[in-house]
């Protein structure tokens, strides 16, 4: 063997778009020693795949069917952490920056990125380092500074279990929770009984009137 041979990158992309998927395959296949070993249209296959290919990076999309993401990427680092998720995604919110780097994930490019951005995140996270493209900087940068309503919640609970407890007070159901965060209905029930136990409160109802009396929700 070549003693100069350095070992290919290997790359699954998950996203649930086809077009897109196949396009960011046939963009990477011809760079320098990145090898595109599988490609998964959700995240539940996102997690099958990366059981039997061992891959060093998936390329995740959030909004996927089956499994979101983020809740894969969460899954991924709990069964298969040598597996580094780097997200690619539209959305430049930042709920889901922080919701993929609070589930275990590497980096988070937006889909505007360039070539060299997206090679740049994937050389980086390969070596063991976080990245974030600069877009997606400033979203974080600004959210710190100009910090906005949403930010008002109760201490005792998660960034996460605060943005849920809003989205119930506002009236929104689990489903609709689940499709505005890409996070699964299970999961949301599961951080609604959590904050029901946290405040010590018993219903639905309990917790509206909690988050009219802090302020969290107002008429």
């Amino acid at each position: 063997m070549d003693n100069n041979y350095i070992m290919p990158i290997r790359i699954i992309i998950a996203d649930d778009h086809q077009l897109f998927r196949e396009g960011v395959v046939n963009l990477l296949s011809n760079a320098p020693n990145i090898d595109i070993v599988g490609q998964a249209e959700n995240g539940k296959e996102a997690i099958s795949l990366a059981a039997r290919l061992k891959p060093d990076i998936i390329i995740m999309d959030i909004g996927m069917p089956e499994i979101s993401g983020i809740d894969a990427t969460r899954i991924l680092k709990e069964q298969y952490p040598s597996v580094k998720v780097l997200a690619l995604s539209m959305h430049a919110d930042k709920h889901y920056i922080k919701g993929i780097l609070e589930a275990g994930g590497w980096g988070y490019l937006l889909k505007n990125c360039t070539y060299n951005q997206l090679i740049e995140g994937i050389t980086t996270v390969y070596n063991g380092k976080k990245y974030l493209d600069g877009d997606t900087t400033e979203v974080l940068i600004e959210s710190y500074i100009k910090p906005d309503k949403e930010e008002i919640g109760d201490p005792n609970l998660s960034d996460r279990e605060n943005e849920i407890l809003k989205l119930i007070a506002e009236g929104k159901s689990n489903r609709e929770i689940a499709d505005t965060l890409f996070i699964s209905i299970k999961t949301v029930g599961t951080h609604k009984q959590h904050i029901l136990e946290k405040l010590e409160l018993s219903t639905t109802g309990d917790l509206i009137r909690y988050c009219l009396k802090k302020g969290i929700i107002t008429l």
